[in-house]
């Protein structure tokens, strides 16, 4: 059965940002007495812990805490209002605007069937305490939280890189991480597997996504003909043109002899 057509009115042809400097509108934030249940688990946080903000959004609670209070508030929510389980934490890295960087910890009542979402901000090297003796699940995130972003934690039995090896310079989810890593990352894999003195024979790791080696038959084992992998290049082989036979109506023909290979991006 086929999908009744609806026209899409040029949609491709619309300009999505006009302006460079647009932002995205944030999602409406509801006042937390539009729920009951939620309303209640305020009220209750408030006689024992600072409460900087609160307010629903996406159906959820999202709750701003003082940073120092981040044990004894999750300890709250999971033995007096019965949000028994953390299903995520992480760092947001608000430090080119703000300083600082933003922690959440997500959470979920299985009884009430209501998530809310624990939040604070912290400086740049500002320590906080593991929650992993609340919440095991805190145990992995934490040490992730660690590696990518830098955050240290106190108390964590095992604070330790997780993803990254444990000699890795830098912390990747940072804004300020190259997309392709650093120079660090560029010779890491040659200093460890063949030594520092290697770096003239070898040279640096390619980490550009966008390049293309025709000579690489073992990521590229299709750039010319139906080359079986890994087969040794062979010039006979290669076309001088980049388009059929005969070219194409009003486009210039461009060959390979034409063209010229950049050393470095302009």
């Amino acid at each position: 059965m086929m999908r009744k057509y609806v026209d899409k009115k040029n949609v491709q042809k619309k300009p999505y940002y006009t302006n460079r400097f647009w932002v995205a509108p944030q999602i409406p934030k509801e006042d937390v007495l539009s729920d009951e249940i939620f309303a209640n688990d305020v009220a209750k946080l408030k006689t024992k812990f600072d409460i900087k903000e609160a307010y629903i959004q996406r159906g959820q609670l999202i709750v701003y805490i003082d940073a120092n209070q981040n044990v004894e508030v999750l300890a709250y929510l999971r033995d007096e209002l019965e949000y028994n389980f953390l299903s995520e934490l992480s760092a947001v890295d608000w430090l080119d605007k703000k300083g600082e960087f933003e922690i959440f910890y997500q959470m979920l009542s299985t009884s009430k069937r209501k998530r809310a979402r624990v939040k604070f901000f912290i400086k740049e090297k500002e320590q906080i305490r593991t929650v992993s003796t609340i919440y095991k699940s805190a145990d992995w995130g934490e040490r992730e939280m660690y590696d990518m972003f830098g955050v240290i934690i106190t108390g964590h039995h095992y604070m330790k890189r997780i993803l990254m090896p444990e000699d890795w310079f830098g912390h990747p989810l940072r804004k300020t991480y190259p997309l392709h890593g650093d120079e660090e990352a560029s010779w890491y894999e040659i200093d460890k597997i063949f030594g520092k003195e290697y770096r003239d024979v070898i040279g640096p790791e390619n980490r550009d996504s966008s390049r293309v080696d025709e000579n690489d038959t073992y990521n590229f084992s299709r750039i010319h003909h139906e080359v079986p992998f890994g087969e040794k290049h062979s010039e006979d082989i290669v076309k001088t043109d980049y388009q059929e036979d005969g070219g194409i109506f009003m486009v210039k023909s461009l060959k390979k002899s034409d063209s010229k290979i950049l050393k470095e991006r302009p």
